[in-house]
């Protein structure tokens, strides 16, 4: 199969699904890692369409709705000053901290723009050297390598106003923390395709064992995400417990070696904060000391900042599989994308946002 086309072939996708239905004897929950999984599945109905005994459950894995609140509020109260270009992707402008949005701090005159890749923040720094250029580096795995490269860049530059604020997050002890919760219904991951393209999927060969549950590199096409439900399936069904690459054309077992290298050689491993669900050992990263010249966390001194979340808000709930968004009662109506409680709503990836865009639990 050579174009994105076949991957959308609804005749191709049925055989997958038809297949489902005969190799499944008993009720299965399988949770889908990443939010441009869950935005896939949700739209194109692929949760409706397969037989009663396989629940799908939406995982964390959308970068933007697990950035804690107390970051989101670092990042409002460095954009908030006067000598600040504050540079994000565009999902971030609408999440909600404590109090306002990166958008509130812009309509108050905040120098706040919205990037396409952070090396554009690299050359706004060097385009204003009378401004700190501060850039937003969430992410999980994927946004790695160019955030880094955009440090290493800047230090080859001689940039002195070029900062970034890390929230970064890694999957594999997302997943641990997911399946050693004594409330844990996960039976079955459809790993991130994007993910284990730059990390490769070595890492889950041991959860997969410790935990005794199967697994599927998956990508992101209606028919990547049943062949990787179907992957997981035989393997329930059979009692295995192995780690399967159903998406071959965009991942390898060692993923890519050079920008794991560039990784390691600026970021170093910590633990993080996860909004909704708590802190996770060694789940992060941040800046190794010897760049810590680029951490506006520490530039700014902003690193002292408590939150509290939205009593209504069961955001942490639904990305650890525990609950759907139609299940909150403030879905669709407190909150929604024009006022959300939370990120999972205002993310193009977020669970909460996919419900509401197809009209899923709520009156449009």
């Amino acid at each position: 199969m050579k174009y994105v086309t076949e991957y959308r072939d609804a005749a191709l996708v049925r055989g997958v699904i038809d297949e489902i239905a005969r190799t499944v004897t008993r009720p299965w929950t399988l949770m889908e890692i990443c939010g441009g999984q869950t935005h896939a599945i949700v739209r194109h109905g692929i949760d409706q369409l397969l037989p009663p005994e396989i629940e799908l459950v939406h995982g964390p894995g959308c970068p933007v709705c697990v950035t804690p609140l107390e970051q989101i509020d670092r990042a409002l109260a460095i954009a908030a000053k006067p000598d600040v270009i504050f540079c994000s992707y565009g999902d971030m402008l609408r999440v909600p901290g404590s109090t306002v949005d990166l958008f509130s701090i812009r309509a108050a005159d905040g120098d706040v723009r919205v990037i396409y890749t952070p090396l554009d923040a690299v050359r706004i720094a060097r385009d204003n050297p009378d401004k700190q250029v501060v850039f937003f580096a969430i992410g999980f795995e994927t946004t790695a390598p160019a955030n880094v490269m955009s440090v290493i860049q800047a230090k080859n530059l001689g940039l002195k106003n070029y900062s970034i604020l890390v929230s970064h997050v890694c999957v594999p002890p997302a997943t641990h923390a997911i399946l050693g919760s004594p409330d844990n219904r996960v039976q079955g991951f459809l790993l991130a395709g994007h993910v284990c393209a730059v990390m490769g999927y070595w890492e889950y060969s041991p959860i997969a064992e410790q935990y005794g549950i199967p697994m599927s590199v998956t990508g992101f096409e209606p028919l990547d995400i049943v062949q990787g439900i179907l992957a997981n399936v035989q393997q329930l069904e059979a009692g295995k417990t192995d780690v399967v690459n159903a998406y071959p054309r965009a991942v390898t077992f060692d993923g890519n070696k050079p920008a794991q290298k560039m990784i390691d050689k600026v970021f170093v491993a910590c633990d993080r904060k996860w909004r909704g669900i708590g802190t996770i050992p060694s789940s992060g990263w941040e800046l190794r000391p010897e760049y810590d010249e680029f951490n506006a966390e520490k530039r700014f001194d902003v690193g002292e900042i408590t939150t509290e979340e939205s009593p209504l808000c069961i955001a942490g709930e639904i990305l650890r599989g525990l609950k759907k968004p139609n299940d909150c009662v403030a879905f669709g109506n407190e909150c929604n994308p024009e006022h959300p409680l939370g990120a999972t709503m205002v993310s193009t990836e977020g669970a909460c946002a996919a419900y509401y865009k197809y009209g899923r639990g709520v009156e449009l």
